[in-house]
Order: structure tokens, then C-alpha cells, then sequence
């Protein structure tokens, strides 16, 4: 059932958040820091592993790398369209609105854990692919095992960032939900191709939100999301 999929990823996420509320309050700061270092350790190597899953390649007895111009090309397109549109700034808009109607007044971190949340559980191939397979083909699985991993991240930044961290689910509905709809409409771009280019930038944001959390830098990873979309139309455009 179309929609299904992106369902159980949002429920997962907000159970994710919930446990991670619960056990959050019983950590001292000292717990917290480490906590937060762990989460973005964790982020970065995931990202990084898919950055290296698209990039090297072994040919000939050696490893070389691929992508290096689409990947340039694509994060300094996207971070000019991002910076012009300030995605950051509505998010952050967004996040302080949804901080007012659930009184969370007294939650620093609330607002930071919203953005880099949703961004992580919204930037990736599974979010387009999984949608795509779901409302053409019947095919949840690509999004149960979204929805799994899902909840292990948002867990995890939960424990640090707050409850901010359990919101992200409403991104997800949105992005994974216009997909479903559009699923017909999409598919034909998303080559394989197009499924690598995106899964190689998607993976380069991720790492950055890790950067973030363990360097504690203030890279706008958000206005960064349009190189994803960049990406694709990159590649599909040179597969024509």
C-alpha cells in the first residue's frame, strides 16, 4: 500500500525519539559530551562509507576514484541555489515554531536537533528509492529497513540534542510522501547512474553533519540539500 512504508519510518523515528527522551535525562553532561561525540562519529563513518562506496573503484590491480567532478560540480551549484533560497533560515523558522507549540521554551538544543535530524533521516538514495518502489511496485521493504535505521540515528541524537530529534518525522512525511506521488514521474530519471551521483552527495552531507556534532562547527549543511538534486539531474543529463 503506497504510503505504508513512509508510515512506519515516521512512527519508528518518534519511537526512536521517545527512548532516547527517556534514557537522555538519566545521563549527567559528562555522559551527554561522550554521547554526542559517539552519535557523531557514527554519522561521519556512515557517511564516509558511502562516500568510498561510490567513489573508489579497483581496476586494473589498483584503486582509482570516480565522480571528483560531479561531486565539485554539484555541492557548488547546490550550496549557491541553497544560500539563495536560505534553506537554513526556514528551518530554523520551522524548528523554532514547533519549539513554541510544544513549550519547549526551556530547550536549547531543540532547534539544532530538529534541522540536523531531519537531514539525516531525509538525505539518501533509500528515501527516493523507497518511496518509488512502494507506490510502483508494492515494495516496502527498501523503507522498513529505512525505518530501522532510522530509529537507531535518531535515538542516538535524541540522547543528546533533545526532543527536538523526534520532529524530523515531518520532513520525512513530506519529501518521502511527494515522492510516493510523484513515483511515476521520477522513476525514469533515477538511472543508476542518477542513484549513484545521489547516494555520493547525499553520503558527503551526511559525513558533514558528523563534523559538525564532533568538531562542534556550523557548516550550513542545509543549504547544501539542493546538490542532491543537482546530482541527479547531472547525471541523468550526461546518461542521455
Amino acid at each position: 500500500m503506497p504510503g505504508l512504508g513512509t508510515a512506519v519510518d515516521a512512527l519508528f523515528i518518534i519511537i526512536g525519539g521517545l527512548i532516547g527522551m527517556t534514557f537522555g535525562r538519566k545521563l549527567s553532561e559528562r555522559y551527554q559530551e561522550t554521547m554526542l561525540s559517539a552519535c557523531g562519529l557514527s554519522i561521519l563513518f556512515i557517511g564516509i562509507g558511502g562516500v568510498m562506496s561510490q567513489m573508489l573503484v579497483f581496476a586494473d590491480g589498483s584503486f582509482t576514484t570516480e565522480g571528483s567532478v560531479m561531486l565539485a560540480s554539484s555541492l557548488t551549484i547546490g550550496a549557491f541555489l541553497g544560500e539563495a533560497a536560505d534553506i537554513e533560515r526556514h528551518m530554523t523558522r520551522f524548528g523554532e515554531w514547533l519549539k513554541a507549540r510544544t513549550g519547549s521554551h526551556d530547550d536549547t538544543g531543540f532547534v539544532g536537533g530538529f534541522v540536523s535530524a531531519s537531514l539525516v533521516v531525509s538525505i539518501g538514495a533509500m528515501a527516493v528509492l523507497g518511496p518509488i518502489n512502494e507506490s510502483l511496485y508494492g515494495d516496502s521493504s527498501v523503507l522498513f529497513a529505512k525505518s530501522i535505521l532510522d530509529l537507531i540515528l535518531v535515538l542516538l541524537m535524541t540522547l543528546t540534542h533533545g526532543r527536538g530529534c523526534i520532529f524530523s518525522f515531518i520532513p520525512v512525511v513530506i519529501v518521502q510522501g511527494i515522492i510516493t506521488v510523484l513515483a511515476g514521474l521520477i522513476k525514469p530519471v533515477m538511472t543508476h547512474e542518477a542513484i549513484s551521483a545521489l547516494s555520493l552527495v547525499g553520503s558527503v552531507l551526511i559525513a558533514t553533519l558528523g563534523i559538525n556534532m564532533v568538531w562542534d562547527k556550523h557548516i550550513r549543511v542545509s543549504n547544501l540539500f539542493p546538490s542532491v538534486v543537482v546530482a541527479v539531474i547531472w547525471a541523468f543529463a550526461a546518461g542521455i
